[in-house]
């Protein structure tokens, strides 16, 4: 057992939680996009006055589109940035391979920028050129400021659109339960607080990726959710009034 996997192991986490952490960007972010568009949509439905099944089929329309758009949108860019770096990497390589005295004097200047200088100069110099793989890495972070994305393009889609649905459904899952067997409630005011339930937890989550405090994450997930149900609300409230007179 390596010493990473046993201090994994002593922090009591997972190989499958220790790879969620990697991926728990794409799941807060898709799921604050998903239940902020799906819950947008199911105000403005109401302001509009629209019945429940008509809300139920425009908000798993969204739900099911939206999400799959975001998760492909995330896994292209991802994709394009792997293979930019590639590129680039390629070009690295046999400038390295064709024109070693400039690249080693890049790798000089670069260096000397740091402060490093005389004898010891030479020897970073020496040992970073000596290995063609250190050389080319190098050149990349310092010279053209890139760095490769490890995670799969996959994944990062995929838990993007989990993330998307499993956390957007929620808005919706009072008039689902309400059409397959009436519940004579406020089904909008149920709605509101399942999904400022669902903006809470995403907001808490929020904090382990932006590093800031548990307060400030969920007040503004709650903030950028009731602002988007209210705009949604009040412009199907006018439109309704303006198209139905």
């Amino acid at each position: 057992m390596s010493q990473k996997h046993q201090e994994d192991v002593l922090h009591g986490k997972s190989g499958f939680f220790k790879r969620f952490e990697n991926y728990l960007g794409e799941f807060v972010y898709g799921g604050i996009d998903g239940c902020v568009t799906t819950f947008a949509v199911v105000a403005g439905s109401v302001g509009a006055g629209l019945e429940s099944a008509v809300i139920i089929i425009l908000g798993f329309a969204n739900l099911l589109a939206d999400g799959f758009a975001m998760s492909v949108g995330a896994y292209l860019s991802t994709k394009s940035e792997k293979d930019n770096y590639q590129k680039h990497k390629q070009v690295e390589y046999w400038e390295v391979d064709n024109l070693p005295d400039m690249e080693r004097e890049e790798i000089v200047e670069i260096y000397q920028a740091k402060g490093f200088e005389g004898e010891l100069l030479e020897k970073v110099v020496d040992v970073i050129t000596s290995n063609k793989e250190v050389w080319v890495n190098t050149m990349m972070k310092e010279e053209l400021e890139m760095q490769d994305e490890e995670r799969s393009p996959f994944w990062i889609g995929a838990v993007t659109y989990i993330s998307f649905l499993s956390i957007g459904i929620i808005p919706l899952l009072i008039y689902v339960l309400d059409y397959i067997s009436p519940l004579g409630y406020n089904l909008f005011l149920i709605a509101s607080i399942l999904t400022a339930l669902g903006f809470i937890v995403i907001g808490w989550l929020k904090t382990y990726v932006n590093q800031t405090s548990v307060i400030k994450g969920i007040f503004e997930t709650l903030a950028l959710g009731g602002i988007a149900a209210v705009v949604a609300y009040f412009v199907g409230d006018f439109l309704e009034r303006l198209i139905m007179g």
